[in-house]
This record gives C-alpha cells, structure tokens and sequence, in this order.
C-alpha cells in the first residue's frame, strides 16, 4: 500500500480544503476573469497541497522534502496575493468571502513556515536509511572459493 500518511498533516487537510473554496470562488468571477486571474489563482492553490504530498512521499530526503514545503509556502503566499488584486479590481466583489479566505490563507502560511521550521530541525530519513554500513553482509558469493 502506498504511504499516504500526509493525509494527517493538518496543512494538507486545510490546505486541500482551501483549494476547493478557492476553485468554487473562481467559478462566480466575471467571465473574462475565470480565464485570467483566476486560472492562475486555481494553480496555485492547488499547488499548496500537491506540493506538500510530493515533498511527504519524497520524505526521506531531508532536503527534497524541504524543497516542495517551501515551494507549497510560495504558492500560498502566491494565492494571497491573487485573492488582493481580485479583490482590489473588483473582481471579486463579495467582501466576507474575501476577508474569510485572505485570514485562511493567512493562517495556513503560518502553519507552513512552522512545519517547514520543524522539518528542517527535527527530520529523521526512515528507518532503513539508517542502517551502518556493519549491518551489510558486503562479502560476495564466489563458487570457485568453495572445495
């Protein structure tokens, strides 16, 4: 079975969710900008949570694994910032919903940077990358030795 353990990460839960508004969002824009901006801030929302499972399933790379947390913070900010301009063009036009998914954005930012931070002082690779080298039988099996 595949590991799919990120499906606990609360930052994929929220940040999936979050992709799904977000997409729901866009579908009420006006229509030139269903196109534009709000392709754009579809991508990037839904990169949040795809890069946080590549980088997961890449886990036993410390540095991999950094590598798509922080590519899933720069889409984060990156739909932050797609959701002000919509706002501030008028292109969105409902102000809760505005206000509602810019704190959630806000929030789930956060939450990245912090697992980023821990990931980055507290990652230990999988058991099986830990072995010492002792561990391996590094004698090879040679039948011409054998009387």
């Amino acid at each position: 079975m595949i590991n799919q353990g990120f499906k606990k990460l609360e930052i994929y839960q929220r940040s999936h969710k979050l992709a799904i508004q977000i997409h729901e969002m866009t579908l009420t824009l006006p229509k030139f900008e269903i196109y534009e901006e709000g392709s754009q801030i579809r991508r990037s929302s839904k990169s949040i949570p795809s890069n946080i499972v590549e980088g997961y399933c890449l886990g036993k790379h410390k540095n991999e694994f950094l590598l798509y947390l922080n590519r899933s913070y720069a889409s984060a900010e990156e739909t932050n910032e797609h959701l002000k301009l919509l706002f501030e063009s008028n292109s969105l036009k409902d102000e809760n919903s505005y206000k509602t998914l810019r704190a959630e954005y806000e929030i789930l930012c956060m939450m990245v940077s912090k697992f980023i931070q821990s990931v980055s002082e507290n990652h230990t690779p999988p058991l099986y990358l830990k072995e010492d080298e002792a561990s391996y039988n590094t004698e090879i099996h040679n039948p011409q030795t054998e009387i």
